[in-house]
């Protein structure tokens, strides 16, 4: 099996050689070997490896539910279905409170915005925002 050095391997992989150290720093990828003088060496299936954790990230998991699914991953046989689901289930939890949060943030900004007469020509000191956020 060919072997691949860290700069082989994050141009296979499109990331850099400073993204594969760090994954290596938090424990999300291992080098296979060492070589001789001491340089990290990488198998191929680093490559997906690092696919699967791009993607991961792109939809929005963290390092930790990325370790996590990484484990699930390694020794899938020992796990359900529904460890995983639980896993992108608690995610969606979390995005959409998130939503709930800024859909109020949006509203309440609008109605300040909206209060605004906006006019170029007037001096902000009775400005119905600044108003608004010095009042109690």
């Amino acid at each position: 099996m060919k072997m691949l050095q860290i700069g082989q391997l994050a141009k296979r992989a499109g990331v850099s050689g400073d993204t594969l150290r760090f994954y290596e720093k938090v424990g999300l990828l291992q080098p296979a070997s060492r070589s001789e003088s001491g340089y990290r060496l990488y198998d191929e299936d680093a490559v997906s490896r690092i696919h699967f954790i791009l993607k991961a990230k792109r939809i929005g998991l963290t390092l930790e539910e990325i370790q996590e699914l990484l484990d699930i991953r390694l020794e899938a046989s020992q796990h359900s279905c529904a460890e995983v689901k639980g896993i992108t289930q608690k995610k969606l939890n979390e995005i959409d409170q998130k939503i709930a949060e800024l859909t109020q943030i949006r509203i309440a900004l609008k109605k300040l915005n909206d209060a605004c007469c906006g006019h170029v020509d007037d001096d902000a000191s009775h400005c119905s925002i600044l108003e608004a956020l010095a009042d109690d």
